[in-house]
């Protein structure tokens, strides 16, 4: 079999395939339309998320028995339509949840225990100590939306902080959560959480899930992390809400404005409710590398090659 890979990722993709017989052959810098002339060649592909997989694209991939996602999010493929013509659709989630479940953590004491804002005033020379007096983790409610490898694995984190944990999943059966975690429905997520973290994947379904209606249901001021994709959450309802105080903080590891095809955000076009974000102390912002660790992109990538040489076989 032929395999394609045009994701930079880890070596130990290519050698598990290539140890496993297959013929691997990468092509990083390709586009939309060049690799939609050359996709017809190949029995699997490996892409990343800057080239949209639509169906156009899988109508000329004639030969593909698999497309594999060096991580997590499927957004930029259209899996149903894939998998109804017989492409297998893979990721690798496995391979970072450790890495997000960490930097979910790290996100949390940034904004909670006022680290980032802090950071920030020393290098410039001042020493606010009573204004930067941070809040303890421990005895508060953590609610976590999403509760796969992600969710879960930040869940697991939180043990030690003696914190309790509640849970919602929409699609998960009952009996899905660890002991130290509350399974309960959205509606009690939102009366008693302190923290809200998402972990959920952007679909129509999750696209702007959390928007002013949504931070009305929730009873009390609280801390939202967002580790999941950016348009899961409505900019202006959340800049809006931390003007109000119905959000006492946000940390961002994605924004609604990323460009997954960029690296980097035009300031200049950008609307006034992400430059508030920008501009406020009670936000941390990093740009989208809460999976992004070294142990992490050798496993995303040994943990697809196993996938891709079980389809294959």
């Amino acid at each position: 079999m032929i395999v394609l890979i045009t994701d930079n990722t880890h070596p130990v993709l290519a050698e598990k395939l290539e140890a496993a017989g297959h013929e691997c052959r990468i092509w990083t810098d390709c586009t939309y339309q060049s690799l939609l002339a050359e996709v017809h060649g190949y029995d699997a592909l490996v892409v990343r998320s800057k080239i949209e997989i639509d169906r156009n694209f899988i109508d000329h991939a004639s030969h593909l028995k698999c497309i594999g996602r060096v991580g997590a999010g499927m957004e930029t493929i259209d899996v149903d339509y894939a998998e109804s013509v017989g492409i297998r659709c893979l990721n690798s989630p496995e391979g970072n949840r450790d890495a997000v479940g960490e930097h979910a953590v790290g996100l949390l004491l940034a904004l909670v225990d006022k680290i980032a804002a802090a950071d920030a005033e020393v290098r410039q020379g001042k020493w606010r100590r009573e204004a930067n007096r941070g809040l303890e983790i421990k005895g508060r409610t953590v609610g976590i939306i999403g509760f796969g490898n992600m969710g879960g694995a930040f869940a697991q984190r939180l043990q030690g902080f003696d914190c309790k944990i509640v849970a919602y999943d929409k699609y998960k059966p009952a009996g899905y959560a660890p002991s130290y975690v509350e399974e309960v429905p959205l509606e009690e997520l939102q009366r008693r959480a302190d923290i809200l973290s998402l972990h959920v994947p952007l679909t129509d379904e999750t696209h702007y899930m959390v928007d002013e209606a949504f931070v009305e249901r929730m009873h009390k001021p609280f801390y939202l992390v967002n580790t999941s994709r950016g348009a899961v959450v409505k900019t202006a309802a959340l800049a809006s809400a931390i003007e109000q105080g119905k959000v006492l903080g946000a940390a961002l590891d994605v924004v609604e404005y990323e460009d997954m095809s960029k690296d980097g955000l035009d300031l200049d076009v950008l609307p006034a409710d992400f430059r508030y974000l920008l501009e406020s102390p009670r936000t941390v912002l990093t740009p989208h590398v809460a999976g992004w660790t070294v142990e992490s992109k050798y496993k995303l990538a040994a943990v697809l090659a196993d996938k891709i040489i079980e389809v294959l076989c």
